[in-house]
């Protein structure tokens, strides 16, 4: 039902979700129509995350997710470079605002459609900056994008474990769909420490058990993929988007770790070594960079 992502944005339009402009491209007249009507900065992003893997070596979008135009000659350059490799892609207009106005609706719902858990989680970073899945959330109350999210998902009769990211628009005040995936990212790992245990509810459900109606308990933690964190943080310091202060706060007691766990030692061992190498890559690219400004 959520299988690909334009088949995704067309169903959640459909059902009224709230959503940026976003439509599919198959050729560059199909781009600038998008471009005439959307508001800048927009971006581009292939069908499937993986299908920029097959770009020839040198390409600039080799490997990417996405590509963002701050124009819309810009936006019409991205595609013809791709074109030849994935004709198709979809255009979407960016939702403005910081990092901290994205929500993860984590849920679960029953055979008979009734929803047998929910959490909600705010991003305090993620990797890619902006763009990427969180590596540090926390437990947040958000009725607004509750309701939008659980409406939606009751809407289409969908069953099973469905994780849905969304953002307010600091444009209009609105919040809107990012993205709905059926499964769970890292970030899914947050909800048990929230007392909501997704997997073993669904489980329950699929068995035939009777699964009460769980929603978070009020926890206050810090939930931190630490692998990925280790990129994320000097890129939030080269954006200029994070402070001493503010990074002593994401990690401030108490913690749940997604990968970090010391009854497995070597695996918990291999993730802060992975940690401290991408910060210390990081900090010395962060270093170059501030010495390449110089005049």
């Amino acid at each position: 039902m959520l299988a690909d992502k334009h088949s995704q944005y067309e169903l959640a339009a459909s059902h009224g979700m709230p959503m940026p402009r976003t439509r599919q491209a198959e050729s560059a007249d199909d781009v600038s129509r998008f471009a005439a009507e959307a508001a800048f900065p927009c971006l581009m992003k292939p069908m499937h995350f993986r299908e920029w893997r097959r770009l020839p070596a040198g390409h600039p979008l080799l490997n990417a997710k996405i590509a963002i135009a701050d124009t819309p000659a810009m936006l019409l350059d991205h595609y013809r470079r791709v074109a030849d490799v994935t004709p198709k892609v979809i255009l979407q207009e960016i939702i403005q605002g910081p990092d901290t106005a994205k929500r993860v609706y984590l849920s679960c719902y029953g055979t008979d459609g009734t929803r047998i858990a929910h959490a909600m989680f705010r991003e305090l970073r993620c990797d890619p900056v902006g763009f990427g899945p969180a590596t540090v959330s926390e437990p947040v109350v958000d009725p607004e994008t509750d309701a939008a999210c659980d409406r939606f998902l009751r809407s289409i009769g969908y069953v099973g474990i469905c994780e849905i990211e969304m953002k307010w628009d600091s444009r209009d005040g609105k919040v809107k769909l990012i993205e709905a995936n059926p499964r769970l990212s890292g970030g899914g790992d947050a909800a048990p420490y929230a007392g909501v245990d997704l997997c073993w509810l669904h489980y329950l459900d699929l068995i035939g058990e009777t699964a009460a109606p769980t929603g978070p308990r009020g926890n206050d933690f810090r939930h931190v993929v630490l692998r990925a964190d280790g990129a994320a943080i000097p890129a939030y310091f080269r954006a200029g988007l994070l402070g001493w202060r503010d990074l002593l706060r994401s990690y401030r007691p108490p913690l749940a770790f997604y990968d970090l766990d010391w009854r497995d030692w070597r695996y918990s061992l291999e993730s802060v070594l992975i940690f401290l190498r991408s910060l210390l890559r990081g900090a010395i690219g962060n270093l170059r960079h501030k010495g390449g400004a110089r005049p």
